[in-house]
């Protein structure tokens, strides 16, 4: 193989390399968002769940207080009804003393319904506690392993980005002007020629075109995209031992 299309070759892999730790290293802080997302929604659903019982608790002490200020009205009504001199006057108490007993009762059933609502709030509660302490382990644990990626795929670029300086050092200058155009342009600037076409941008090759690119001799570019071709030989078929 032509020694600088060898160069050329092990440089775009460099470079793809490059491309795909960049990608990576990217997806580490969604990631960590879309971790930390799940973790505030945990959050947010313990503490409506603990909101909404300290507002049943606030709504029961209104009621009990309300309660006890219609014991209390009672009470002088019922003191008032030995007082009353006529029949319509003792009457008029009784009915007041039954309108009363009615808001009594219908706050009390209220008091109950209350109770009953923060005993599911606060089973409810200690299920969402369970949930969120998992929920925070998990986020630790995954967010150790997405900082550990992080760390191991800086490293790897680090290399990378030292190997491909490494490499373009031993390319001519034309050459290298021509790859970073390429590359500028179309993203990639070396592609693979196989069953008579670029396996990039797919253009049918001239027959005598491939069979001259098949020796890897010279630079050749593809006719459609303008990147740098090269041939990759099929493995040798290993028989089979008797």
């Amino acid at each position: 193989m032509n020694p600088d299309l060898e160069r050329l070759i092990r440089l775009q892999r460099v470079e793809s390399d490059l491309k795909r730790v960049d990608a990576d290293l990217l997806e580490v802080p969604r990631l960590k968002g879309e971790l930390d997302a799940q973790l505030a929604q945990e959050r947010n659903t313990l503490e409506a769940s603990r909101e909404a019982l300290s507002q049943s608790q606030k709504t029961r002490r209104q009621l009990e207080a309300q309660l006890q200020d219609l014991e209390t009205k009672r009470s002088r009504y019922k003191g008032q009804l030995m007082e009353v001199k006529t029949n319509k006057e003792y009457t008029a108490m009784l009915h007041e003393i039954e309108g009363v007993e009615r808001e009594i009762r219908g706050r009390e059933d209220q008091v109950l319904g209350e109770m009953e609502q923060a005993e599911t709030l606060a089973a409810e509660i200690k299920r969402e506690e369970g949930a969120f302490k998992e929920a925070e382990e998990r986020h630790r644990v995954e967010g150790k392993v997405l900082d550990e990626r992080a760390r191991s795929l800086t490293e790897e670029r680090s290399r990378l980005a030292n190997d491909r300086e490494a490499v373009a050092a031993t390319v001519p200058e034309e050459l290298l002007g021509l790859f970073q155009r390429v590359a500028r342009l179309r993203g990639t600037a070396v592609a693979e020629a196989r069953d008579g076409m670029c396996q990039v941008c797919h253009l049918k090759l001239r027959l005598q075109m491939y069979a001259e690119l098949k020796r890897n001799a010279e630079i050749v570019q593809c006719p459609g995209c303008n990147r740098i071709l090269f041939y990759e030989p099929p493995p040798p078929v290993v028989s089979p031992q008797p």
